[in-house]
This record gives structure tokens, C-alpha cells and sequence, in this order.
């Protein structure tokens, strides 16, 4: 039986956006019958205001600096079409499908409050084109953030009216012919109905909530990789205990304090070393996870707070208010507060990253790690994981590029009517691209880290290190000599993207 997901405009969470997006298990949508009537309401407010003249911006009037121009009744239509072909000069690289079904799902629910003065088909016709799987094409750039992200979305808007390009099974079409293929009719957009579907922040927020969702397991593997790490490093877990935890309680470090505990749980490594080590303590990269990647826990709790508020709201200029008879001018397209957020996703990734090196960096020194120089039984003869190492040095360092704000920056734009933007789409493409080389570097360290345990057997690690031990084995065979590694990499990068890594991390915590 197919499942359905409802839109009510204010109920939409994270993971149901992660679950559209998916693709071939994604719930067919459909505008709630609550949510219907308050669409409907809001549309005939709109039309009572079109039939009694009134002036208002852009219902009657041209857009931005052009907003003191009044457009004659009879070219309402024309107004809208030409707003959304005239704001379609995306650039670059399209999104990618689930970007897409991300952006699209949003930009149906936030017009399903009722604020926005369309009609209910207008909703309608978004849903379809999730439900027969008609993906726009998107280009990622050309959004300065303010007002909203009028580039992108003029390119989805431009297939409801079928009119630009779309991928239907495979096929990448003019618009109107994808929506012919699916037995879809182009729309014909009415007043108010252009500027509700180009005028909001659904692309920052699609590509950011995507993204959030994978750094949030990012931050789980790390815990992973990290314990990896520490059990072939010989290291203590005494840092970890629930004591010094309490004395600075801050609760991302608490959780991760937690979750390494129970990672290492029951560890023969540890206990043939507790007596006889003379190191008093480890270095910072093992000592300090806790601190380090429950920054990372809150800073990522913080932005999923921002983008829970903003894939329920109204973000499109004017809103109509229906009740108190009002059409209200404002400023809620102005993507700050999500660009500000996605920049954070980016500096946690940067963090992560450079933490997880140094330790992988320590795996492969012999005067750090007393294993085998580059964790290989021949060194000289075989170079081993040298080159692990030197990638994720280069991967780190271009995290931390990635990590300058673009949230910081402002370039006036139409004719100065728009004269501080948020550069939102900017910081959206560069959380989505930190993510993804994190996720790389995770996988570099789980490797080299697997790979020391070979060195400590028969010895056997905690019950998590252990589970993910056997995980990395599944797919890559222990270093006994030199060989192509890319593919090693490749295979662990894809576990580390499905999750597999974080699900041993949640499961550790919930156990």
C-alpha cells in the first residue's frame, strides 16, 4: 500500500523532507483538507481585491523596483508568466534529484498556509510533479538569498507552466513535454501566483535540510571512527567518564562521551594495557572527543532548530491575511538566518575533519602509534597507507576553505531596492560540499583505522569498534602489501553515506 504524506504547512518535519527526497520509497503528497480550505480562503481574498481595483504589490504591480508601476487587469496573467521567465537565469550545474524533490515538497508546503494568495491547484500541481516524478531541472547558482531564491525557483515554476526542462524516467525534456508524458495540463498562473512560487528560501533550505541530515550522522561515524581509532592507538577511555562530563555539562559532550563509552565497551584492547601503559594521558585528537564532537552535537542541534521554523513558513512578499483583511509587505524571503546556519554546518564539518586526521595522522607515525610505520608489516618495501593520510590532509584543508562564511557578505542588487542580501544559496552549496568531503574523510580514518586492529590481534576491541570492524571488513580485505586503494575508499565512503557507521553509534546509545 502506498503511503501518503499530507501538507498542512506547518507540520512538516527534517526527516519527511529526507524521505521525499529518496525517491523510488517516497510517500505520494497531497494538500490536507484543513490546509485546502485555509488556501482557498486566502485565494478569495485575493480575487475580491483584484475585482475592486486595489493597488497592491504584486497582484497589480510590477516586482522589486519596479513595484510603483501598475499593470492594467488584463495583463495580470502576462505579469506572472513573465516574472517567472524573465527570473529563470539560474547558472551551472543542476541540482541533483533529490535536491529537487526536496526544494519542490517545501516550496507545495509552505504555500499550503495560506499566506500566499494561490490557488489550491497551484499546490496540487507541485505534488504531481513529486508524484509522477518530473524533477525540474534546477541550475545550483545565480541566488543571492534575498528575495528568497528567485533564480532556482523560477526554473521549477517554469515547468508547472510547461515551459523549461525536466528529467521524466530518465529523459531530460522541455517541460511541457515531460508533463505531457506524466498526463499533466501546463498551468496558467493567475494574479499573486508567480510571485508565491519564485519568491522564498525553499532551495537554501531543500539543499540545507539534506545536508543537515547527513552531517547529523557524520557527527555519529566520527564517534565511530574515532573509538577506531583509540582502541588501535592503545588509548584510555577514562577521559570519557560520566564524572568529568558532569563537571562541564554541557549535553552535546555529554552524548558523546556516552556513545564512546559504549562503543568501547568491554575492550580486551584496553584491558591488556591498563596496568602496564606509562602514558598518563592521551594527545587532544583522542582526549578531547567528547568536547570536540559534542560542539559539533549542539552546533547541528541549533541549525535543525532554524530549519524546522523555515520549512514551515511563509516566505514569499506580500502575505495575505485573509482574516484581518490585510495584504502585508515584509521581509520573511531574506534568507539570513539560514545562511548563517548552513555556514555553521560548514565550520562543524571543517572541525570534524581536522580532528579525525590528527588521529589518523597518529595511526600511521610509528613514533606515535607503536604500530608498523603507515600500518603496513613491510614498510619501505611497501608504502602502505602513506598516501591515506596525505588525502585526507588535502581533503581537511579544503574544508576549511569551505569554512569562510558566505553569510558575511552583501552585494546590493535591483537597483538597489534589494541592498543587503544573505548569499544563502552560497552557504547551502558549501554545506552540502563540506558534508560530502567529511563523509570522505570519516571513511579515510575508518580504514587506516581497521587496519591498525590487525596489528593488536587476538586482542579484540569494544563491542562497537568491534561491529564496525567487521562492517569495514565486508567490503575491504586487511593491507597484507601494497594494492590500489581507491576502491577501498570508494566502498567505504558508500557505507559511511548510508548510514551504516551512525546507526552502530545510535544503536550503542540507545542500548
Amino acid at each position: 500500500m502506498t503511503e501518503i504524506l499530507e501538507l498542512h504547512g506547518n507540520r512538516l518535519r527534517l526527516e519527511d523532507v529526507e524521505w521525499v527526497a529518496a525517491g523510488e520509497s517516497a510517500p505520494q503528497v497531497r494538500l490536507g483538507e484543513a490546509a485546502r480550505d485555509r488556501v482557498e480562503a486566502a485565494r478569495a481574498f485575493v480575487e475580491r481585491l483584484i475585482a475592486e481595483e486595489r493597488v497592491v504589490y504584486g497582484l497589480t504591480t510590477g516586482f522589486g523596483a519596479l513595484s510603483d508601476v501598475v499593470v492594467p487587469l488584463d495583463r495580470i496573467r502576462e505579469l506572472q508568466a513573465n516574472l517567472i521567465r524573465s527570473h529563470a537565469a539560474g547558472i551551472g550545474a543542476p541540482l541533483s534529484e533529490p535536491e529537487v524533490r526536496a526544494v519542490t515538497l517545501l516550496r507545495a508546503n509552505v504555500l499550503a498556509l495560506g499566506n500566499s494568495g494561490v490557488r489550491p491547484v497551484v499546490i496540487d500541481q507541485l505534488a504531481e510533479l513529486l508524484n509522477r516524478r518530473i524533477h525540474p531541472v534546477i541550475p545550483s547558482r545565480g541566488s543571492v538569498g534575498a528575495s528568497g531564491d528567485l533564480a532556482p525557483l523560477s526554473h521549477l515554476a517554469l515547468v508547472l507552466i510547461g515551459e523549461g526542462e525536466a528529467f521524466y524516467e530518465g529523459e531530460r525534456l522541455p517541460g511541457g513535454e515531460a508533463l505531457r508524458r506524466a498526463g499533466l495540463e501546463p498551468l496558467t498562473l493567475e494574479a499573486k501566483e508567480g510571485l508565491a512560487l519564485n519568491n522564498g528560501t525553499q532551495v537554501m533550505t531543500g539543499v540545507g535540510i539534506l545536508a543537515l541530515l547527513a552531517a547529523e550522522r557524520a557527527v555519529e561515524t566520527a564517534e565511530v571512527a574515532g573509538a577506531m581509532s583509540l582502541e588501535a592507538l592503545r588509548g584510555t577511555p577514562d577521559a570519557f567518564d560520566p564524572l568529568i562530563q558532569s563537571a562541564r555539562p554541557h549535553p552535546g559532550q555529554a552524548e558523546s562521551a556516552a556513545r564512546l563509552r559504549g562503543l568501547l565497551r568491554d575492550s580486551a584492547i584496553r584491558e591488556s594495557h591498563r596496568y602496564a601503559d606509562p602514558r598518563v594521558q592521551d594527545a587532544y585528537s583522542l582526549r578531547c572527543m567528547p568536547q570536540v564532537h559534542g560542539a559539533a552535537r549542539q552546533g547541528l542541534a541549533y541549525v535543525r532548530q532554524v530549519l524546522e521554523i523555515e520549512a514551515n513558513s511563509a516566505t514569499d512578499n506580500p502575505l495575505i491575511f485573509p482574516e484581518a483583511e490585510k495584504v502585508l509587505s515584509g521581509g520573511n524571503f531574506h534568507g539570513q538566518i539560514v545562511a548563517q546556519v548552513l555556514d555553521l554546518i560548514a565550520m562543524v564539518c571543517a572541525d570534524l575533519a581536522s580532528i579525525s586526521e590528527r588521529r589518523l595522522a597518529r595511526l600511521v607515525d610509528p613514533q606515535l602509534s607503536g604500530l608498523p610505520a603507515f600500518l603496513t608489516a613491510e614498510p619501505g618495501v611497501s608504502s602502505g597507507m602513506m598516501l591515506v593520510q596525505i588525502a585526507a590532509a588535502a581533503l581537511t584543508s579544503e574544508l576549511k576553505q569551505k569554512a569562510q562564511p558566505a553569510s558575511v557578505d552583501s552585494i546590493p542588487t535591483d537597483a538597489n531596492k534589494e541592498d543587503h542580501v544573505s548569499m544563502g544559496m552560497g552557504a547551502a552549496l558549501k554545506a552540502r560540499e563540506s558534508v560530502a568531503l567529511l563523509e570522505s574523510v570519516l571513511a579515510l580514518e575508518l580504514l587506516a583505522a581497521a587496519q591498525g586492529l590487525e596489528f593488536l590481534k587476538p586482542l579484540r576491541p569494544g563491542v562497537g569498534v568491534e561491529e564496525a570492524y567487521e562492517i569495514v571488513r565486508s567490503v575491504v580485505s586487511p593491507l597484507s602489501r601494497d594494492r590500489v586503494l581507491a576502491p577501498d575508499i570508494a566502498a567505504v565512503e558508500k557505507l559511511v553515506r548510508e548510514g551504516r557507521f551512525a546507526r552502530i553509534a545510535r544503536g550503542v546509545a540507545e542500548g
